[in-house]
C-alpha cells in the first residue's frame, strides 16, 4: 500500500500553531519545520496525528517532511507507524573512539590470518558507506581501501548488509539505482550474509556479513580482495571466518 495522500488544510490547534510560530526561527520555513519535529520525536515516538497536534502544522505538511527526514534516516517508524529517532542523528555525533574501533584492533589482524584476505568494516553514513577500520595482510595482492574511505550504497557486499537492515523506505531510495534488487535484499537478511562478484569494479569480490549491538545492526564485517582468488561464491570460501569474527565483535560490543 502506497503512503496516503492528504489535502493540506489550515491548523487543526491554533494553540500548538502558535507556539510554533514563537520557536526560534532562521527564516527558512521547512528547515525550522524539519528541525520541529526532529526535536519532538527524539524525546519521544509520535503518531501522525499527534505530531501535527503538537506542531501545529497540517496534516499533509507533517507527512510530507517526517516522509523526506526518513529517507535521510534522520527519522524512522516504528512497527505501531509512529515516528521516532533515526540512525542517521546518532551518526553525525562525533566519536574519536568507539568500543567498535577498539574491537576492530583485537579482531581484525586474526581475521586476516585466517583467511589471507583485507578486512574492512563499514558503518552508513548518509547514503554512503566509510571504512571505519581495516587491516591487510603483508604480502600479496590486495583490496586496499584506507580507513574514511566512503563507497556507494548501490553496490558491494557491505552495502547490500547495511541496506539490507535500514528502513524500508531508505532501501527503495537507494534500489532505484543499485546493481541488486529487493529480492537480493531478502536473500540477505534470511542468510546473514551477502556476496559480491565484480559489481563494483570488475577484478574485485567480496563478502560481508552484519555486526550487531544492542540497537541492531551497526556496520557490516567485510572480507574482499582479487575476484580471481576469491572464487565464484566468496561467501562459501569465507562464511565460517566471517560469521566468527563478527561474533567476537559483538562480544565487545556487550
Amino acid at each position: 500500500m502506497g503512503n496516503p495522500t492528504y489535502t493540506e488544510t489550515s491548523s487543526p490547534n491554533p494553540t500548538a500553531a502558535a507556539a510554533t510560530a514563537s520557536t526560534t526561527t532562521s527564516g527558512i520555513q521547512v528547515l525550522d519545520r524539519a528541525l520541529l519535529i526532529l526535536g519532538i520525536v527524539a524525546r519521544r515516538p509520535h503518531s501522525l496525528s499527534e505530531l501535527c497536534e503538537t506542531t501545529g502544522l497540517p496534516r499533509a505538511t507533517a507527512h510530507r517532511i517526517a516522509v523526506a527526514l526518513e529517507k535521510h534516516r534522520m527519522v524512522t517508524r516504528l512497527e505501531d507507524g509512529q515516528w521516532t529517532a533515526g540512525p542517521a542523528l546518532a551518526e553525525l555525533a562525533p566519536k574519536s573512539s568507539t568500543r567498535l574501533d577498539e574491537a576492530a584492533e583485537h579482531v581484525l589482524p586474526d581475521l586476516v590470518e585466517r583467511t589471507g584476505e583485507a578486512v574492512q568494516i563499514y558503518k552508513l553514513s548518509g547514503r554512503e558507506r566509510v571504512c571505519i577500520a581495516t587491516a591487510e595482510p603483508r604480502q600479496g595482492l590486495r583490496d586496499t581501501v584506507p580507513v574514511g574511505n566512503r563507497l556507494t550504497l548501490t553496490a558491494g557486499s557491505a552495502a547490500k548488509v547495511l541496506v539490507a537492515y535500514s528502513p524500508k523506505v531508505f532501501q527503495d531510495d537507494i534500489l532505484a539505482n543499485a546493481n541488486y534488487t529487493a529480492e537480493d535484499l531478502e536473500l540477505v537478511r534470511a542468510g546473514q550474509i551477502a556476496e559480491s562478484v565484480g559489481e563494483r569494479d570488475a577484478a574485485l569480490a567480496s563478502v560481508s556479513v552484519p555486526v550487531r549491538d544492542a540497537s541492531g545492526v551497526v556496520a557490516a564485517l567485510s572480507i574482499s580482495g582479487p575476484a580471481e582468488r576469491m572464487g565464484p561464491s566468496p561467501a562459501a570460501r569465507h562464511r565460517e571466518a566471517l560469521q566468527h569474527s563478527a561474533a567476537e565483535l559483538e562480544r565487545y560490543l556487550r
